[in-house]
């Protein structure tokens, strides 16, 4: 079992971890203000899964495993790096609509902001760096059983990230009238397509 004192270590890392502005939660931001919030909420939960996927690969080792294999995490960084430079070019360009309340959303934009969350996540420095690098100094990984991972962790972080995405959520919401402008959207879009470019520089550079 974990000590009370690492779950709150942990809890506590996570939720300032999820909360400092990264391209994730920039882009559950840019997507509640132009989508609504279904369509935030299924990017979010694209985030989740790709924390649970880093959490996993640190609880069972995998982290190690990579790390003697060169040219595949070479691969990965220059592939995720590529990706968030993708993303940063589409939001930086997006063609900006008029945002309507009754907007209905359909079964294909949940599933893209999903995927979106996902991949978002996966090729997210921060998020990489906080798993396989902070985590063990938090918790120690070889008191980890498969049912404290089901049972404890998975659940513990699926709350938390849930909870601070809802936070983003909800007060981009709130002020959602604010940005319905043209303007506004190219100006939230493009601050978010900045922090994305950085993410992608920060992955290149990270041990280089």
């Amino acid at each position: 079992m974990l000590e009370v004192s690492q779950i709150l270590t942990y809890t506590a890392a996570l939720a300032v971890a999820a909360a400092i502005p990264g391209p994730g939660m920039a882009a559950v931001v840019a997507r509640s203000v132009n989508g609504g919030a279904l369509t935030a909420f299924s990017m979010l939960f694209g985030l989740v899964i790709g924390d649970l996927t880093y959490l996993s690969f640190a609880v069972f080792g995998l982290s190690i495993i990579a790390s003697h294999f060169d040219t595949l995490f070479a691969v990965v960084k220059w592939g995720a790096a590529l990706y968030l430079s993708y993303l940063a070019w589409q939001f930086w360009f997006a063609d900006h609509q008029p945002i309507g309340e009754g907007q209905s959303t359909n079964k294909k934009e949940l599933a893209a902001a999903w995927l979106s969350g996902l991949t978002i996540t996966l090729g997210n420095p921060k998020t990489i760096a906080f798993y396989l690098a902070l985590l063990p100094l938090v918790i120690n990984m070889e008191s980890i059983s498969l049912q404290i991972w089901g049972f404890m962790l998975v659940p513990l972080t699926i709350f938390v990230l849930l909870a601070v995405g809802a936070v983003f959520i909800f007060g981009a919401l709130s002020i959602r009238h604010l940005l319905s402008s043209q303007r506004a959207q190219q100006l939230m879009y493009r601050g978010a397509s900045v922090i994305m470019l950085g993410a992608a520089v920060a992955m290149l550079i990270q041990k280089a």
